[in-house]
Parts: C-alpha cells; sequence; structure tokens
C-alpha cells in the first residue's frame, strides 16, 4: 500500500474532516446535557451498547469519505483539543461551565423526597432509596439530603452530620452566605 493511500495532505479534505468533527462534538455535547445526569451515572449493557453504536455512528460523519490515517488522528487530536478547550474555558467562566457540565440538583432535603427536581431528572424515588441503601441509609428521613452530582452519582449526607457551608450552586437551594 503506498503511503499515499495512509497520509493524505489534501488542505481542503483535512478542513472538511476537522469542520465535521467540530459539529459532531457539539451536537454530541447537547445531546448529552440534553439527556441529563442520571444518563451519566453507571452505564447498563444498553447504555454501552448506544454508546458504541453512536461511537460508529458518527465516526463516518467526522472523517466522511476520507478514511486515511490523516484524517483519523486529525479528527481525534481536534475531539482532545476541543474537550480540552471547553474544559479549560469553564473553570474561568462558571457560566459556561454550569451550562454545559451542569450543577448538582437536590433530590432529599431534611428528610423530605424533592418530587418537582426527581421529575426535572427523570429519577424514582425507588432509585434514590437504591443510592441511600448504598451510603447505609434504609429510610429518606435519616438523610438531611441526597444530591444528584454532574457525573450522575448521587451524594447523601446523613441526619445530623456536620456540613461545611459553601457558595457552591446547588440547583433547588440559594448559595449560603
Amino acid at each position: 500500500m503506498p503511503w499515499s493511500q495512509i497520509f493524505e495532505f489534501e488542505p481542503l479534505a483535512l478542513a472538511s474532516v476537522l469542520l465535521r468533527t467540530v459539529v459532531v462534538y457539539f451536537a454530541l455535547l447537547l445531546g448529552i446535557r440534553l439527556a441529563g445526569k442520571r444518563e451519566l451515572g453507571q452505564m447498563t449493557p444498553f447504555d454501552l451498547i448506544v454508546i458504541l453504536v453512536i461511537s460508529n455512528a458518527v465516526q463516518n460523519a467526522m472523517v466522511g469519505p476520507d478514511t486515511s490515517l490523516t484524517a483519523g488522528l486529525l479528527a481525534a487530536f481536534a475531539l482532545l483539543l476541543i474537550n480540552w478547550g471547553i474544559n479549560r474555558t469553564a473553570l474561568k467562566w462558571a457560566w459556561l461551565g454550569r451550562h454545559v457540565v451542569g450543577t448538582p440538583t437536590l433530590l432529599i432535603n431534611n428528610g423530605q423526597f424533592v418530587d418537582e427536581h426527581l421529575r426535572r431528572e427523570g429519577i424514582t424515588r425507588d432509585e434514590v432509596l437504591m443510592a441511600l441503601r448504598e451510603h447505609g441509609i434504609s429510610d429518606p428521613a435519616q438523610a438531611q439530603s441526597a444530591v444528584l452530582e454532574v457525573d450522575g452519582s448521587v451524594s447523601v449526607v446523613p441526619m445530623g452530620a456536620e456540613v461545611k457551608r459553601t457558595r457552591h450552586r446547588l440547583r433547588g437551594r440559594k448559595p449560603t452566605q
């Protein structure tokens, strides 16, 4: 196989790969944000299948007819660079981080379910109860708070635990002073 088939250096074709990759990245970012934090938690076999199928589908959308090594590497490095850039920018501008990464959501407050937040996040009471049991709590009344974190995990603070107050924004609560 000649090297010209492995490494393709046609500027317009590579610019097309770069543009396609950027569009796919932001489309997937939007789709994942719209799916919610719950989808980012522990993966089921079905979730893994969806991720694998999506990756195969968008690979073709990113590189198009150019299957050269150069196009594949360009797409991969573009994804890494975009992700790095968004992470760095979100650190500088908190509003961007809240919109791209999201904010934690209060699910239990002083032993009581916050049903509006459960509905908005697509979480059932049974799923929250399971998370409580994983933290050694058998009854919601024993939980001072349960929070759906931005990574899809649920953090639990037992009733009576001393909590250090922060100024971090938590969906459903105003920041403390």
